[in-house]
Formats: C-alpha cells, sequence, structure tokens
C-alpha cells in the first residue's frame, strides 16, 4: 500500500492506495499543518489514521510533497525511525517526474503544483487547467503533449477572509458558506457573496484569458481540486471535472516512476 502526504501551509491531505497505479483511494484524510509537531507524533497520527482501514506494516510506499520545509525536515526524520524498511520518495528538485516543466526556473515551481500537472498530463486528454483552491489558488497549464507550460497564483478563500477580518476593524471571521443571494442583505453574507462569487468570477476570467492565451484549437478540460474547491466550483461554468484527489494521484505516479 501506498501513504501520499500533500504537506502545504495550512493543511496536510493524506490519501492510501492498495496500490501507485489504483485510482480509488482506500481512506483520505485532512490534519492542520502543526510546523510544532515532531517526527514522533507524525507517527502516532499516520498510524492511528491508517488503522482505520489497514495495517501501517502493510505500507509499501511514502510519497511526500511539501511546501513547508520544517514539516519536511520531520516527515523525513518519521520515515527514517519509524517506517525504516518502507521507501520514501520526496517530489523536489531532481526528482524523475516524467513531466516537461517549460518555465523560466523549474525548480521553484511547488511540489504540490508539479503534482498536478503530472496527474493531468496522465488522467486527461488534450490541455489542461488544474485549478486548485488551497491556501492559495493555483491555475496550472498543461499541454495536450503533455508539458508544463506555466499558471497563475492568487489569494486563496480563506487568505482573503483572513485580511478582510484583519483588515477592517468592522469585519469580522464568517462561515464560509453560499450566501442566499449575491446581493447581500447583512454584513456576513456580503462578505460571503464576495468570496464565493467574487472568486467564481475570477476564476471564470482567468480560465477564458488562459483559453485565449493557449495555441491550437483543441478543447481544453478545465478541473478543479482543493478542499475548497466545492464551496465555488458549482458556481462556475468552466469546469469539466471535480478531482478531489488529484495531487494525490500525481503523487503515486511519482512514487512509481521512482520506486
Amino acid at each position: 500500500m501506498l501513504l501520499t502526504a500533500d504537506i502545504r501551509n495550512a493543511h496536510t491531505a493524506l490519501a492510501l492506495f492498495e496500490t501507485p497505479t489504483a485510482d480509488d483511494a482506500l481512506g483520505h484524510w485532512r490534519v492542520s499543518t502543526e510546523r510544532r509537531r515532531t517526527s514522533d507524533e507524525w507517527a502516532v497520527l499516520v498510524r492511528g489514521l491508517v488503522r482505520d482501514v489497514a495495517a501501517t506494516e502493510e505500507l509499501s510506499g511514502i510519497a511526500v510533497a511539501a511546501t513547508v520545509p520544517a514539516v519536511l525536515h520531520e516527515w523525513r526524520a518519521m520515515a527514517g525511525r519509524h517506517f525504516a524498511a518502507v521507501p520514501l520518495v520526496v517530489v523536489e528538485p531532481g526528482t524523475r517526474t516524467g513531466l516537461s516543466v517549460l518555465t523560466d526556473n523549474p525548480r521553484e515551481i511547488g511540489a504540490d503544483r508539479i503534482c498536478n500537472a503530472v496527474a493531468a498530463a496522465a488522467r486527461y486528454a488534450g490541455p489542461t487547467v488544474v485549478v486548485d483552491f488551497g491556501h492559495a489558488t493555483t491555475y496550472d497549464v498543461v499541454t495536450a503533449d503533455g508539458r508544463y507550460v506555466g499558471g497563475v497564483i492568487t489569494p486563496g478563500i480563506e487568505m482573503s477572509l483572513e485580511a478582510l477580518g484583519q483588515g477592517s476593524a468592522q469585519l469580522r471571521e464568517v462561515e464560509l458558506a453560499r450566501p442566499r443571494s449575491v446581493v447581500a442583505k447583512n454584513t456576513v453574507e456580503a462578505m460571503q457573496a464576495g468570496l464565493v462569487f467574487g472568486v467564481a468570477a475570477q476564476v471564470e476570467g482567468l480560465v477564458a484569458r488562459i483559453r485565449a492565451a493557449l495555441e491550437g484549437d483543441e478543447p481544453v478540460t478545465v478541473v478543479a481540486t482543493g478542499h475548497l474547491a466545492p464551496l465555488v466550483a458549482e458556481e462556475c461554468a468552466c469546469f469539466a471535472e471535480y478531482d478531489p484527489l488529484l495531487t494525490a494521484h500525481g503523487l503515486s505516479l511519482v512514487f512509481a516512476r521512482n520506486a
């Protein structure tokens, strides 16, 4: 069994697959990315989650993508101490991904974005745009022949909500939820409308510009992923697919290419 870990600033997404090429996960979880959590604490957490569906002794591989160096350090330590017999693959510069990255500096592209592009190239035909709704919202573009050509980064929904609350004394934190109408009758719903419908309009606009910038007449597949995608994806007509485990599938593919 393969355990994948997508470690980001706010949350870490874990998934367990029977094999690296399996389409469905045996289980998947999302936990907070606590920078002070030690390698031993991570091991306790991982074992507790995995035991819900399988014995940790059955693990045959661990694949990790991380945007938080301090947490990645603890995961390396955890793997070496608690899962020493289990092969570990970390997506980083020098790791074989099978993806051509055509950017000014390929080494600066986040590991999560590389995994999204790897999965998109393998799972969808033709040019693909992946919109990942995480702490930041990222747009990654893969050509029909499987090359990563760049993308866009914007503040995420949660980040925008935090900025609203910190930048104005009269605004407070609100639940991330779809309001009754885009024309809000109170402050809470006005903030929700701005976040949900504002991000949806931004997504539609950026995707339209990306489509216009791509050469060729092939239809472009637009894929939504990330834990906040369900909040916005239904408001956008551009999405053809919702793939919540896209990053995990990319990690599985990278593991298979390096195992």
